[in-house]
């Protein structure tokens, strides 16, 4: 799996999640469980991850809906 975008708005990760299954594009989300190590003020970045033949294609998604992929 390759990194799609990196953020820590979760309203963005949600949005970003929603479209890649519009386009049968499978993604998981990395990092989710960090906050209870920070203590839930949202410092760490969660990670969209998506199969690597599905990259590019996840990234024209992005992309076309104006989603900063933040790497």
């Amino acid at each position: 799996m390759k990194e799609l975008l990196r953020s820590t708005d979760p309203t963005i990760l949600a949005f970003a999640t929603a479209l890649l299954e519009g386009e049968d594009i499978d993604c998981f989300q990395m990092d989710v469980n960090m906050s209870i190590l920070e203590g839930g003020i949202g410092i760490f970045p969660r990670r969209l991850m998506v199969r690597t033949d599905d990259l590019t294609r996840a990234e024209r998604v992005m992309r076309d809906n104006e989603i900063p992929l933040g790497r």
